[in-house]
């Protein structure tokens, strides 16, 4: 669904509606460490016990049905029952979302944020087990109805000084889960338009979202979960079981 957000500093509004969201996994050292874990937690081996850094950036792809906007409702799909999972994990991720305002294919990693019309939060919510257990990836566990809460304000390019240097942090009803800050990213934001724009055309109103720190944590029904960076604001939706 198409989301309505207002610009910070204007009286103008922006309505996302992407033709693709593009994330990235694994771009916080904490939370390689941690995601190296959830692999024993849900059944498979880690290689080994201190992972490597991804050469790369990690990408994966969620779908716009994902998309709600700010006071709306995340929903834990009913059929997830039907696994029978001994530990159902519906996980938030805060992240910051970079907006594409010119597109481009090959774009220089010096120029990169130049293509950006702006940034907001996003909640990068994964079903878990899904996640860790389809055959195919990381895709379906991604791209579940209303798992890409965004908002709650854009802030244009032009009033960002310096992406990398944002607090960024999750809470769940009031406690803190996450907390770190964007200068810890392994892969900078500008790194990560131009490797995305090497693979694939970028085009304008596209959703890039950066990765997320440590200390992701399960919601569940009647859960509220906020998503705060610093200089744009907190993104809040509560959470029901469907």
């Amino acid at each position: 669904m198409a989301v309505i957000l207002p610009v910070s500093g204007t009286n103008e509004t922006y309505t996302i509606n992407p033709s693709k969201i593009v994330a990235v996994g694994l771009n916080y050292l904490e939370h390689v460490k941690e995601s190296h874990v959830f692999e024993k937690e849900f059944g498979s081996q880690p290689k080994d016990q201190n992972p490597d850094l991804p050469e790369e950036p990690v990408l994966f792809a969620k779908t716009p049905n994902v998309l709600i906007g700010p006071g709306d409702e995340i929903v834990i799909p009913r059929f997830l029952k039907e696994y029978n999972f001994a530990n159902l994990r519906i996980d938030h991720e805060a992240e910051l979302a970079v907006i594409i305002g010119t597109g481009g294919k090959n774009i220089p990693e010096d120029k990169a944020l130049n293509h950006v019309f702006g940034y907001t939060c996003f909640n990068d919510v994964s079903a878990r087990n899904i996640q860790k257990s389809d055959k195919s990836g990381w895709f379906r566990g991604k791209s579940l109805d209303t798992f890409g809460p965004i908002g709650p304000v854009i802030i244009p390019a032009s009033a960002m000084e310096d992406p990398q240097t944002m607090k960024i942090q999750a809470r769940v009803n009031g406690k803190t889960a996450q907390e770190s800050n964007t200068r810890l990213m392994i892969f900078p934001v500008a790194r990560i338009i131009s490797y995305i724009s090497k693979n694939m055309s970028l085009e304008p109103g596209d959703i890039i979202a950066t990765g997320t720190p440590s200390g992701v944590s399960p919601l569940k029904d009647g859960d509220v979960v906020e998503i705060e960076i610093e200089g744009i604001g907190i993104l809040k939706n509560p959470v029901r079981e469907e």
